[in-house]
C-alpha cells in the first residue's frame, strides 16, 4: 500500500502488483481500485498493474475543494507515477476512467505508452448521452430500485443470476456525499472533443455492444476522433463488459498492449 501526493496535497492511495511492463487501471465514477478486482489478475502475468482510488474515493482524501475534474484527475495520475517511479506506462481506463484516460494522453503524452479507452465518451456536446428513462430509473428515490437498476446496466441478468456478488463496480459506499457530488459533476463536464485528435498513443476502443449506461455509439466517435485509433464492439456486453465478457475482451486488450495485434477494426 503507497501513498503519493497530489499537487493540492490530497494523499492519493495506489497499489502496485504483477510483473513485465506498467499498467495503469483506471476506474470509473464514484469507485475506488477495487473497479478491478474481479480481473485485475488476468492482467498480472504479463503487466505490472498499478491500481488507484480517486481523491474522494477508498483510502485516498476527500478534500471538498474544486479539485473534481477529470483533467485534475489526469494529474493525480501523473502524481502517481511519479511517486511509484514509472516513467512511462500503458493506460486502460473504462467509465470515467476512460475520459481521464483522454486526458492523460493528450495532455501527458509522454507517460502513455499505449491506450485502451473501454466504455467511455468523449463528452458533451458531441458525445451520446444516456436516454431520459436511464436517468429517470438511476435517479429513482428508492435506493433499492436504483440500484437494481444501475445492476442491470452493468450485467446481463443471467451473469447476475449466476454471480450474486458482492458487485465491486457499484460506487464506493463509504464514499462521502460531498466528493460522490463532486465526481458526478466532473464525469457530467467532461468534454475532450478538441483534445483527442491530439492523442499520439497507440489506442484501442472498446465498448460492450448492449451498453445503455454509456451508450455503444460514443465508441465510434472516439475512434474516428482519435488518429489512428482501432475499435472493438464485444458482442452482448453491458457497462462492465470488461468483467462479464472477460473472456472475450480481454485477450485482444493485452494483444494490443503487447502489440501483436494487426488490426481489430
Amino acid at each position: 500500500m503507497s501513498h503519493a501526493q497530489a499537487a493540492d496535497g490530497a494523499a492519493l492511495h495506489y497499489e502496485v502488483r504483477g510483473s513485465g511492463a506498467p499498467l495503469v487501471l483506471l476506474a470509473g465514477q464514484s469507485n475506488s481500485h477495487r473497479w478491478w478486482e474481479p480481473v485485475r489478475d488476468r492482467f498480472e502475468a504479463a503487466f505490472t498493474t498499478v491500481v488507484m482510488d480517486w481523491r474522494g474515493t477508498g483510502e485516498s482524501d476527500a478534500p471538498d475543494t474544486d479539485t473534481y475534474s477529470t483533467p485534475h484527475f489526469a494529474r493525480d495520475v501523473v502524481a502517481v507515477l511519479d511517486h511509484a517511479g514509472i516513467d512511462r506506462a500503458h493506460v486502460y481506463g473504462t467509465s470515467m476512467g476512460g475520459r481521464v484516460a483522454q486526458w492523460l494522453a493528450a495532455d501527458h503524452a509522454p507517460r502513455v505508452d499505449r491506450l485502451v479507452l473501454g466504455c467511455t465518451s468523449p463528452g458533451a456536446p458531441h458525445g451520446i448521452e444516456r436516454g431520459p428513462a436511464v436517468r429517470k430509473a438511476l435517479a429513482d428515490p428508492d435506493q433499492t430500485a436504483a440500484r437494481a437498476a444501475l445492476l442491470d446496466l452493468m450485467y446481463t441478468p443471467a451473469y447476475i443470476a449466476a454471480h450474486p456478488g458482492p458487485f465491486t463496480t457499484l460506487g464506493d459506499p463509504a464514499m462521502p456525499a460531498h466528493a460522490r457530488r463532486r465526481h458526478l459533476r466532473a464525469s457530467a463536464r467532461h468534454d475532450a472533443w478538441d483534445a483527442l485528435p491530439r492523442i499520439t498513443a497507440p489506442t484501442l476502443v472498446v465498448h460492450g455492444s448492449d451498453d445503455d449506461f454509456n451508450p455503444t455509439a460514443n465508441a465510434p466517435l472516439i475512434a474516428d476522433r482519435i488518429p489512428g485509433a482501432r475499435l472493438l464492439i464485444v458482442p452482448g456486453g453491458r457497462h462492465a463488459y470488461f468483467e462479464e465478457c472477460a473472456d472475450a475482451a480481454t485477450p485482444p486488450v493485452v494483444d494490443f498492449l503487447n502489440a501483436r495485434t494487426e488490426r481489430t477494426r
